[in-house]
C-alpha cells in the first residue's frame, strides 16, 4: 500500500522521503516517473510530495508525484535535458550574496528574481557577512546601493552575519511556518548562516579562493531540513549562473514589478520600454523610479533571449 511524504534529500537517483511520524526512508523512483521527467534532469525534486511504497529492504519505490504548487525552475547545465527544478513547492526564497567576497553581478541577481517572480515565489535578498563589510567605506557603499536599488524595485533586504550572528534573529523569526529555499552563488555563506540558524546540522563550509576570489562548492545537493519554530529550510549547491526557461520575452516586463506597475502609463500596451515613444518606463528611469541597474539588466535579458530561455 502506498504511503504519502516529502522529499527531504535528492543525491541523483535516490531520495530522502520524510514519511509518518518523521521517519525517514531512502527512496528511488519508479521507471514511469524517470520517463515522465524527460525534459527535467531531476523528475523528483526537493519539496515535492509524493507517494511511494515500501520495499522489504526498509528502502521504498516513489509511484507517483503531486501536483506542484509552485517551484524554481532553471536551465539545466545538462545539454541533453531542458531544465533542472531547484526545488518545489515553496513559500519562501532567499537569495544570499556576500557583503565583501565574492562579488555577484546584479545581472545574475535579476535572473533569480525573475525567475521567482514568474513562479509565484517570493523572494528576500539576504546580504551575509556584513560583518567583514564594517570599517570598509567602499564596501559598505557599494552595500547600501544594492539595497537602495532592490527597495526601489520593491524587494526586502536583510543584512546578515553568518560568524557573528548578527542579523540571524530576526531572520529566524521570518522563517517560523512554512518551506523556504536558500539559494546564492558559492562562497556567500548559505551553508554557514544554516549551521549558526541549525547548529546541529554541520553543513559543510570552506574559505574563499585567494587566487580568484571566487566561492568553493560544498553542497553538492539540495537538502531540506526541519525548522525548530515549525516549517522547513532548504540548503542548495552554489549556482553559478541562472539560464530561465517557460519565460516569454514579451512578457519579461511582467517580472520586473517596478517596471510592470509602470505599463499601464506607456502609450502602448504591448511597450518593451526600448525605442517606444511616450514610455513611462524609460521616463521612470529618468526620474529614479526604476533603477537604472535593473533596467540595464532588463534590456540585456532582452537582447540575449531565445527560444528556449536565456544564455547560461
Amino acid at each position: 500500500m502506498s504511503e504519502l511524504g516529502r522529499v527531504l534529500r535528492s543525491t541523483g537517483s535516490w531520495y530522502d522521503v520524510e514519511a509518518a511520524e518523521g521517519r525517514v526512508v531512502a527512496c528511488r523512483t519508479a521507471g514511469k516517473l524517470r520517463l515522465a521527467g524527460d525534459r527535467s534532469t531531476n523528475p523528483v525534486a526537493v519539496g515535492d510530495r509524493v507517494a511511494w511504497s515500501p520495499e522489504g529492504d526498509g528502502q521504498g519505490v516513489i509511484t507517483s508525484i503531486a501536483p506542484r504548487r509552485n517551484a524554481i525552475v532553471r536551465r539545466s547545465v545538462n545539454l541533453s535535458r531542458a531544465t533542472h527544478v531547484v526545488a518545489a513547492n515553496l513559500d519562501h526564497a532567499w537569495l544570499v550574496l556576500s557583503c565583501s567576497l565574492p562579488e555577484t553581478a546584479t545581472g545574475f541577481v535579476d535572473r533569480f528574481l525573475v525567475a521567482a517572480h514568474a513562479f509565484g515565489v517570493e523572494a528576500t535578498i539576504l546580504f551575509n557577512k556584513w560583518d567583514e563589510a564594517q570599517g570598509d567605506p567602499g564596501r559598505v557603499e557599494a552595500l547600501e546601493y544594492l539595497e537602495d536599488v532592490y527597495a526601489t524595485a520593491g524587494y526586502r533586504t536583510l543584512r546578515v552575519s553568518a560568524r557573528t550572528g548578527v542579523g540571524v534573529a530576526d531572520w529566524s523569526a521570518k522563517l517560523a511556518g512554512g518551506v523556504h529555499l536558500v539559494s546564492g552563488p558559492s562562497g556567500v555563506g548559505k551553508s554557514s548562516l544554516i549551521n549558526r540558524l541549525l547548529p546541529g546540522v554541520e553543513l559543510r563550509t570552506a574559505a574563499i579562493s585567494g587566487a580568484h576570489a571566487k566561492g568553493r562548492h560544498t553542497t553538492t545537493f539540495a537538502e531540506m531540513f526541519p525548522l525548530p519554530g515549525g516549517g522547513y529550510i532548504i540548503d542548495t549547491p552554489g549556482i553559478k549562473g541562472f539560464g530561465l526557461v517557460d519565460i516569454e520575452r514579451e512578457t519579461l516586463h511582467h517580472h520586473f514589478p517596478e517596471m510592470f506597475a509602470l505599463l499601464p502609463h506607456c502609450k502602448f500596451h504591448n511597450c518593451t520600454h526600448q525605442h517606444e515613444p511616450q514610455c513611462a518606463v524609460r521616463a521612470g528611469v529618468e526620474t529614479g523610479v526604476v533603477p537604472q541597474e535593473r533596467y540595464a539588466n532588463y534590456l540585456d535579458l532582452f537582447t540575449h533571449f531565445e527560444a528556449d530561455g536565456w544564455r547560461k
